[in-house]
């Protein structure tokens, strides 16, 4: 018993059936001139399966295409820019910290090394360029001198999640780490490496410097 699940010819599908030879693929011409396959157990397995397998395959692959993008998109949801080079539509201070905090658990316990860029030893400048490059898209300068030059300046108790903050500690001419929130901020310590500290600490708190915020509402 014949019976016709879908007509092939319309899909243009015939060219890759006939391929395969074996005479359960033959064609059966109807009374209305329409070309339908016999519908078999060899015809299942030798045309439908491998038709089926292509179809959720290319499903597969445009499900993975679109999460990447979604992600992609999401993380570069700082792009657009003002003119003062702050960058727009990233006001909630709660998810800078988060994301802050999660990349710096990839950074934790990294020594300090004056000139060093990578895991393998990182500066106080580069630190914070990684971090600003890798959770927001921003490239920053590479060094402080220049670094303090760029966002938008910040009084010290009006300081939020993601601003730099930049000390004139007595045995080094600058350096600089990312505020958190409570007091907090994250740097690349001369003598700790990568590591949290406390803002208002005697030491910190004493060579404190200035802040710049290059988020806006």
């Amino acid at each position: 018993m014949l019976c016709h699940l879908c007509d092939a010819g319309s899909l243009g599908i015939g060219k890759y059936a006939s391929q395969y030879d074996a005479p359960e693929l033959a064609w059966i011409e109807n009374g209305f001139g329409k070309k339908f396959m016999p519908f078999s157990f060899e015809t299942f397995r030798q045309y439908y399966v491998p038709v089926c397998s292509i179809l959720a395959l290319s499903a597969i692959t445009l499900f993975v295409i679109s999460c990447n993008t979604h992600t992609r998109l999401k993380s570069t949801d700082l792009l657009e820019t003002e003119s003062s080079g702050r960058v727009k539509g990233y006001s909630d201070s709660h998810e800078i910290e988060k994301r802050i905090r999660d990349e710096y658990m990839r950074w934790k316990g990294t020594q300090h090394s004056l000139g060093g860029t990578d895991h393998g030893g990182i500066d106080c400048s580069a630190f914070v360029r990684a971090v600003y490059s890798n959770v927001f898209n921003i490239q920053l300068p590479r060094t402080t001198e220049e670094q303090v030059k760029e966002g938008t300046s910040i009084n010290r108790d009006e300081l939020q999640a993601g601003d730099l903050v930049f000390f004139k500690p007595p045995d080094f001419p600058r350096h600089v780490g990312i505020f958190l929130s409570g007091k907090e901020f994250v740097h690349a310590s001369k003598s700790k490496g990568v590591i949290i500290s406390q803002i208002d600490s005697y030491y910190w708190g004493k060579y404190y410097w200035t802040g710049r915020r290059f988020f806006s509402e």
